[in-house]
């Protein structure tokens, strides 16, 4: 019994299932995410904007809850809810804009306390309603 063929015969077998075989990826290299605050990619759209109304008395109402006291004038609450939506429309990769509607009746004041804490929470994307547009 002739050993060439059967040799020639093993080493084609060798190189044919060395060359169709897929290479194992090690363990290392799996891209693998850890639980925590991640970036969206692609910007999502946030449904609605927050609405700040500013009621007669001072009372400061945000998307229909009232917040701090009307007589207040450094804004804690607010802010903090302001801070947070910041936070999150930065995570979707959104613009975070305020709309604020003031009463004719409320002193230019307690206008400039609503658009301090707006600038302490980093938002820029603020516009100004009147009467008219409610």
């Amino acid at each position: 019994m002739q050993m060439g063929p059967m040799i020639d015969m093993v080493f084609l077998l060798l190189v044919f299932f060395m060359v169709s075989a897929k290479p194992v990826t090690p363990e290392s290299d799996i891209p693998m995410g850890l639980p925590g605050q991640v970036s969206q990619e692609e910007a999502v759209d946030i449904p609605d904007e927050a609405r700040i109304i500013i009621e007669p008395g001072g009372q400061v109402v945000l998307n229909e809850q009232q917040l701090d006291s009307p007589t207040a004038s450094v804004l804690p609450e607010l802010r903090a809810v302001l801070i947070r939506f910041k936070k999150s429309a930065d995570n979707a990769k959104a613009d975070a804009l305020v709309t604020i509607a003031p009463h004719d009746e409320v002193p230019h004041q307690r206008l400039v306390d609503v658009l301090n804490a707006c600038a302490e929470a980093g938002i820029t994307g603020v516009t100004l309603a009147g009467a008219k547009d409610e």
